[in-house]
């Protein structure tokens, strides 16, 4: 079980989005001279919140200290409309002083399996560890409809064992190839915070909340930091079948 998990429940999108843009910035101001390290997630929700700390904090954040890291990728162009680099820079990054060096990317547009073990050097590289697995001070992560998060599917939750930091993963529908960072890293961060909206996730969040036995076929289920804090930033939408 992670050392500390908390469940925040909003009235809607927009509070949950408000809220979690505040804790975000106040954590920035905590940097260390090793800098401050951010796993980002696609998915529509965040693309709000990304949104909202561009309007809100963009000028406030001394991004000099941030890095933005992503915990997915697909195998696609950073131009390409599927991507969730694009998505990130058009809505913050292109609209704020960040350092081109403290932006890395994913190259989808690479060979995955060649990708994966580069993007896990670049971690090593700039990451403290913890035991065996690179440190995030924040990890940032959404909820798929069928529980998968980062692109770790439920035909794949082996990926929380093992023992890459990178893992080329598949779309269990489309077949279409991923590169993503495995349980193990994103179970290592200081903090884990989910981001959860709407009426389309409240099964699932039933499943992981009531700790059901359907939950143990979900990806999201697996997500518990040994050695930091977990938080669900959730709707009344997607809360509604918690008992």
């Amino acid at each position: 079980m992670s050392t500390s998990t908390e469940v925040k429940i909003f009235s809607n999108q927009k509070q949950v989005v408000k809220s979690l843009a505040e804790v975000l910035f106040k954590l920035t101001k905590t940097s260390t001279k090793d800098g401050f390290h951010i796993l980002l997630s696609g998915g529509n929700t965040p693309l709000l919140l990304f949104k909202k700390i561009q309007k809100k904090y963009g000028d406030l954040i001394n991004w000099n200290d941030i890095h933005l890291w992503w915990g997915d990728e697909r195998c696609v162009s950073p131009e390409d409309e599927e991507s969730n680099f694009k998505h990130v820079n058009d809505l913050l990054i292109s609209k704020v002083s960040i350092p081109s060096e403290n932006v890395h990317r994913i190259k989808g547009e690479n060979d995955p399996e060649t990708e994966a073990k580069v993007y896990a050097e670049e971690i090593v590289n700039f990451l403290n560890m913890r035991g065996e697995s690179p440190v995030f001070d924040v990890v940032l992560l959404g909820l798929g409809d069928d529980g998968h998060t980062a692109s770790i599917f439920p035909d794949e939750i082996e990926l929380f064992e093992d023992k890459r930091i990178c893992a080329v993963a598949k779309h269990p529908l489309s077949g279409q190839k991923r590169i993503t960072v495995t349980g193990k890293v994103l179970n290592n961060a200081n903090r884990v915070f989910f981001l959860v909206t709407g009426a389309n996730k409240a099964q699932r969040i039933s499943e992981i909340m009531n700790d059901n036995d359907a939950a143990k076929l979900l990806p999201a289920y697996y997500i518990s930091p040994s050695n930091g804090e977990l938080i669900w930033f959730i709707d009344e939408d997607a809360a509604k079948n918690i008992k």
